[in-house]
């Protein structure tokens, strides 16, 4: 029997994958695009959690590329929950018709390289077969979720789920006693909800992380209808600046800044709440003085916000910089511990040692509850890739040759699998970034890479070796300039056991990384072979 063949397979219908499949559809390439859930929205389809919202301004993450779509959409909030993103991508998904080249509740589980043919031969759980040119993953960076193999967790007779695999039914917390495990941007998110309807909520903290204020409200109509005017402008700056945000940035120094100057630069980011707040001075990134000075100044603000000395001792982080692990932004997180119903349990000191049948036991207590919210995050970037079979040419498996790390060339190739592109993948700006910024840019670079594939006649095209190596150890050389790597992040792997301490996004920034795709891609897409 002939296995059907189309151009391009796209993995995951995200808003990655559904801007790759419209322009694949505008290059006149047959696509078929596979996901492993009923719907579009990638993070937010899965990510259903109460309080589950973007920390980017809902004027900012969103699509840029048609003018029409941007002028149809109105926002009802600065951030947006996650209910109203969905519904977002299913307005795309309509308006742009792309759901006819979908294929829901099917996922890739193998695609082999097959170099005779010089096409990837693609295998999903549903027994589908198809031959593709062309390799597209879409799978999104934090969509492995991550449960820690807790002893005993199966013999939990209580209710327990994962953030980031959120029923769609609504969880009923009236009245229980609730476990949250783990104070990442997820659990800093549910935590203040949960607080307000369960009986008692007990937070297992290893971790503290560093929190600012996002002040959400309703979307005020004359900032909508200025960034309906002004959207093309807005949107260059975005595209031009370090993470993809219209936040001012600072180019002054924490150091050099007078006392005064420095608190009325700190209290006034803080006041407006989100990620400007890191903007406040160029130095915090690079120069640990001036991240402690920025970084105690939060832990003042969780001093005067927690009524508990010891509570917010916990509560303040002290063992990574401020801003080296993902920012979080949060609504009334703090001031949650307040709360006579809620009590915070430090597992740095007395770590969790099994899940009983109606409880948690960590070394020095057990705690019984009636259900577990894990908030313990993914296996980040690469653990969405390597779920699937991948194997390049000569057979080599993509597991094996990122066993030490992952290697890309720009995030968007790796060496030895022809014809495969990653969007955001490791080696790019990625998760540093507005994804919407980042990902648009990648679609347009694979797309632009493809149209001139046909113009020249090449059909194949794959990172060289060199020029992989030599990306790799500028993606290192930058992050070393900064304090990311002094941070146990998900950045460096840190949060799953075994897996190799390699920083893997780009931490360059947005608009010095464009330019340099741009330059490649002028100089004849140098780095790259291509081949009839």
């Amino acid at each position: 029997m002939s296995v059907p063949s189309t151009d391009a397979v796209v993995i995951g219908a995200g808003f990655s994958g559904m801007y790759m499949l419209h322009r694949l559809r505008g290059l006149g390439l047959t696509t078929r695009l596979y996901e492993r859930g009923d719907g579009v929205g990638g993070t937010w389809y899965w990510n259903r959690y109460p309080g589950a919202r973007c920390d980017v301004e809902s004027v900012e993450y969103c699509y840029s590329f048609s003018e029409e779509l941007q002028q149809a959409w109105d926002w009802t909030e600065r951030y947006p929950s996650q209910p109203e993103i969905l519904r977002y991508a299913e307005h795309v998904a309509d308006r742009f018709d792309l759901r006819r080249d979908m294929r829901f509740r099917t996922r890739v589980t193998r695609a082999a390289y097959d170099e005779a043919t010089a096409r990837w031969q693609v295998e999903t759980d549903r027994g589908d077969r198809v031959s593709a040119r062309f390799l597209i993953t879409a799978v999104g960076c934090l969509s492995d979720a991550r449960i820690p193999a807790f002893p005993g967790a199966a013999s939990f007779r209580g209710e327990s789920h994962h953030t980031g695999r959120w029923p769609h039914e609504e969880v009923d917390f009236a009245g229980r006693r609730v476990a949250v495990i783990g104070t990442g941007s997820s659990g800093i998110q549910i935590i203040p909800v949960i607080a307000e309807r369960a009986a008692e909520v007990t937070v297992f903290q290893r971790t503290p992380n560093y929190t600012i204020p996002a002040w959400n409200r309703p979307m005020r109509p004359e900032y909508a209808r200025w960034v309906k005017d002004n959207h093309a402008e807005m949107r260059r700056s975005m595209r031009g600046s370090p993470f993809g945000i219209a936040a001012t940035f600072n180019p002054g120094s924490a150091l050099e800044a007078s006392e005064q100057e420095r608190l009325d630069e700190l209290e006034k980011r803080w006041a407006h709440g989100g990620p400007g707040f890191l903007g406040a001075f160029a130095d915090t990134a690079v120069d640990p003085r001036a991240n402690e000075l920025v970084a105690e100044f939060v832990r003042g603000k969780i001093r005067q916000i927690v009524d508990d000395p010891r509570v917010a001792e916990l509560l303040s982080p002290r063992d990574h910089p401020i801003g080296t692990k993902r920012p979080c932004f949060d609504t009334d997180y703090y001031a949650t511990f307040n709360r006579p119903n809620v009590r915070l349990v430090d597992v740095r000191t007395a770590p969790i040692e099994e899940i009983t049948a109606t409880g948690i036991r960590t070394a020095a207590a057990s705690y019984e509850v009636d259900t577990i919210v894990y908030a313990t995050g993914y296996d980040a970037m690469t653990g969405p890739l390597l779920a699937i079979d991948i194997t390049g040419t000569g057979g080599v498996p993509l597991r094996a040759k990122w066993a030490a790390g992952p290697r890309t060339y720009l995030g968007l190739m790796t060496a030895g699998f022809p014809n495969l592109f990653t969007i955001t993948g490791p080696g790019s700006p990625s998760v540093l970034s507005n994804m919407f910024v980042s990902i648009e840019q990648h679609v347009e670079w694979i797309a632009g890479c493809l149209e001139h594939l046909a113009r020249t006649g090449a059909t194949v095209i794959e990172a060289d070796p060199d020029a992989e190596d030599a990306w790799m150890r500028h993606v290192g050389e930058v992050a070393a300039q900064t304090l990311f790597p002094r941070a146990d992040s998900w950045y460096l792997g840190a949060n799953v056991p075994g897996k190799p301490r390699v920083f893997m996004p780009y931490a360059g920034g947005v608009g010095t990384y464009r330019a340099t795709c741009d330059e490649i891609v002028a100089k004849g897409y140098e780095g790259f072979v291509l081949s009839p």
